[in-house]
């Protein structure tokens, strides 16, 4: 997926570069300091021609200006899907995240509350795997239901980048195809229009890097920063901002300090706990995680919020889908395409740093 680059993230091409052009010095002191540098890659491999957002909280502002201090045009409500017109810095707070979207003539939503999406349908594919195949949201949103068909019960709303284990193909009642997903937490059956999915070729899935000895790969993650970069050797490699974990009125769940390592890998994940009325969650196809505590905490992907920079989550490692998948990857164990899961004794390295 082509998409803006709201959280800031660098490939192993583009940061090799940042490095020869001695530009390194950003990554070590907080991103808000990086302002030139920040400005040169918000539009990185952006094309606006079709690039959508979806607002992920109860409601957003529309302002005449890239500022909380601007006059407000409008409101948007949750789930509304608008286009994004291109991508600015404000000047002001909050300074973890200056970015933000012009959604029409003289309209600007900070971006902390709007996905980046794209509207994309894909043909449906009869023949899966047996035991299932993963595949990915490729539309803003979809309703999955419990029968097949737009007359079935509503079970879940799944959105963009998510993924999910598809296990079959069928026909509703209206003769229009729909794929038959597993949720892999309550083990149930759910049903999803099959144009909303791509299922996800093994080759997208291969390790990266993988001539580098699994030992001289390193994650290390600045909690002050909000950052996560990745090494080899002593080489940094790749770097994508963070949401890490939070203090909330019902308790800590701070990001565990130490060295940890990757050992349990899922590439989907419904995640649920809690109260909903008290900071519970119930998230379906949450992507590419890579645990790193036997109590669940890890890396992930991230589809309900937008502003990486600052903690904010239950002590997971909050990241885009796209920087998500890339670590996904990049650590051990590998996680072949034909399983939902690998747990091993043996991962990669994971720092979590106070500085």
């Amino acid at each position: 997926m082509n998409n803006v680059f709201p959280d800031f993230t660098l490939t192993r091409k583009e940061f090799i570069k940042l490095c020869r052009a001695g530009l390194l010095g950003f990554l070590y002191t907080p991103l808000v300091k990086a302002g030139a540098h920040l400005e040169r890659w918000v539009g990185l491999n952006s094309s606006y021609a079709d690039q959508q957002g979806r607002v992920t909280e109860e409601r957003v502002a529309i302002y005449d200006t890239p500022s909380f201090s601007g006059r407000v045009r409008k409101y948007l409500w949750r789930d509304a899907v608008i286009p994004i017109m291109g991508t600015v810095l404000g000047d002001e707070t909050p300074a973890f995240n200056r970015i933000w979207y012009q959604i029409e003539e003289g309209g600007y939503a900070h971006s902390g509350s709007i996905q980046p999406v794209r509207t994309q349908l894909n043909q449906p594919v009869a023949e899966i795997p047996e035991g299932g195949q993963l595949a990915e949201v490729t539309v803003p949103y979809t309703d999955a239901r419990w029968e097949a068909g737009k007359g079935g019960l509503f079970a879940y709303r799944y959105y963009y980048e998510t993924t999910h284990w598809v296990i079959g193909l069928v026909y509703s009642p209206d003769g229009s195809p729909w794929y038959s997903l597993l949720d892999d937490k309550w083990d149930f059956e759910f049903f999803v229009p099959a144009a909303h999915l791509r299922l996800i070729p093994p080759d997208e899935l291969k390790p990266l890097s993988p001539e580098v000895p699994p030992n001289a790969k390193r994650l290390e993650v600045r909690l002050a920063q909000q950052v996560v970069i990745a090494y080899e050797w002593d080489t940094p490699v790749f770097m994508a901002r963070v949401a890490s974990g939070a203090r909330f009125s019902n308790g800590n769940f701070e990001t565990p300090r130490g060295r940890h390592i990757t050992f349990h890998k899922r590439p989907s994940r419904h995640m649920a706990a809690g109260n909903l009325a008290n900071n519970g969650y119930d998230l379906p196809g949450v992507p590419w995680i890579c645990y790193i505590t036997e109590s669940g905490i890890g890396f992930h992907g991230t589809y309900w919020h937008n502003n990486f920079g600052r903690p904010r989550s239950h002590g997971c490692i909050n990241l885009s889908p796209q920087a998500a998948k890339w670590i996904f990857r990049w650590t051990m164990p590998y996680v072949p395409p034909d399983q939902q899961m690998v747990y091993e004794q043996e991962g990669t390295a994971v720092d979590i740093l106070e500085s």
